[in-house]
């Protein structure tokens, strides 16, 4: 007779002192076998699997079907029901295994679907333990045989063959409906700022286009906002790289922080994390920009904005924008070139590698009020962005809160 194994989690909650028993998969999932051919459910109600977003709406998620031209084999899947998709992802080279929390539909025959057995299992635990890439990727490695085109050799049945350590069904609960209440939390915070980033954008809009406008200390209106070309109120400068990665490795690993497109385009407001450096030798063959000047991407993701935090070097593909003294602040020129953003983009048109240069940059022209205008603009956007990124921060604290608990409240 075999010897059922049996452990116990670092992190538990009050009064559940049983060890978790060693269970076959199929001791607590069964084979769905239902498929569509009455037709019920549509094109239109294909599910797809994201490893982010769980069991979607494929043309919501995706933006349009992939369904084949009959629908009528494909497996139904309920509510409650866990789908196990045969498509490796980055982080989890032998598929993903989610629960269907939104509304019923079908998914191709490429998926296998599964019933819960009430009686031994809540579905949100076995969710939960395998949203755990760790716990996904040891469960399945050693059933799944791959294929020449990388496709998964196994079938439906013996997915469930091997097995997981699961509690009695009341721990099961008190777990998911503990970490239900943190996915609540982390929505909420997402939509927070997705409104505040609304608001933003809105408020932008009406600054910019002067529908909205401050009045200074006195309550008197500031003077009329003039159109200047940007080489009026900025020096801009393009960056230089002799030198590309693969033709001179000996420029890099150095001391000095060289910034590429990719730091830009993640950096938001601010910013100081960087992918590569440069050497001393990396050094002479570059430009060393001193802090707050405002990086522009020319090539590739054109128009992406971030301002300097650290002393960097930069190639070819950035320009370094500097403020003229009392004719503009770097955030403000930030948040114009936020708010034009599709106009500038639209100046590389018709450009044979779609590119800028700093000719064209500098005779951008813009509408600029008063420095002391300027000023209550910035300082009210700014305003914004701490909310934001105080809510982002909330998002990622609240995210590494759940991984922990997760890796010490699952065996």
């Amino acid at each position: 007779m075999e010897k059922k194994q049996s452990k116990k989690p670092l992190i538990r909650f009050p009064g559940f002192k049983d060890a978790w028993e060693h269970k076959r998969l199929n001791e607590l999932l069964g084979e769905a076998k239902k498929r569509n051919e009455d037709l019920k459910y549509g094109k239109d109600e294909v599910l797809s699997v994201s490893g982010e977003l769980g069991i979607v709406n494929q043309i919501e998620h995706l933006g349009r079907s992939y369904a084949g031209v009959s629908v009528h084999q494909y497996h139904v899947v309920e509510v409650g029901d866990i789908v196990y998709t045969k498509s490796p992802l980055k982080a989890n080279p032998f598929g993903i295994i989610k629960l269907n929390k939104g509304k019923a539909g079908i998914v191709s025959t490429l998926y296998a679907v599964y019933k819960v057995n009430q009686q031994t299992a809540y579905g949100r635990f076995i969710d939960y333990y395998f949203s755990l890439d760790a716990n996904t990727n040891r469960y399945l490695r050693p059933l799944v045989k791959k294929g020449a085109k990388n496709d998964m050799k196994i079938n439906n049945a013996y997915v469930l063959h091997d097995r997981i350590f699961a509690p009695t069904i009341s721990e099961q609960k008190r777990i998911a409906d503990f970490f239900t209440v943190l996915d609540k939390k982390i929505a909420e915070l997402k939509q927070k700022k997705a409104l505040l980033e609304q608001y933003k954008k809105g408020v932008m809009q009406q600054l910019f286009s002067q529908e909205l406008r401050f009045k200074d200390e006195t309550g008197k209106e500031f003077p009329k906002w003039k159109k200047k070309q940007l080489q009026e109120v900025a020096v801009i400068a393009r960056g230089k790289s002799k030198y590309r990665p693969r033709d001179a490795s000996f420029l890099y690993g150095g001391k000095y922080p060289f910034v590429q497109t990719g730091d830009i385009r993640n950096a938001g407001l601010y910013l100081e994390k960087y992918s590569q450096t440069y050497s001393e030798e990396g050094l002479k063959q570059s430009k060393l920009w001193d802090e707050n000047t405002l990086c522009m991407t020319i090539a590739a993701n054109i128009a992406e904005t971030s301002i300097l935090k650290i002393k960097a070097c930069f190639p070819d593909s950035i320009v370094g924008i500097v403020p003229k003294e009392r004719e503009t602040t770097v955030l403000f020129l930030k948040y114009q070139f936020d708010a034009f953003k599709s106009e500038v983009q639209k100046l590389s048109q018709g450009n044979a590698q779609e590119n800028l240069n700093v000719d064209k940059i500098s005779k951008i022209k813009f509408n600029f009020p008063s420095i002391d205008e300027q000023i209550k603009i910035v300082s009210f956007l700014f305003a914004v962005d701490t909310k934001v990124e105080r809510t982002v921060n909330q998002i990622e604290r609240t995210q590494q809160y759940k991984k922990g608990l997760l890796q010490n409240m699952f065996v």
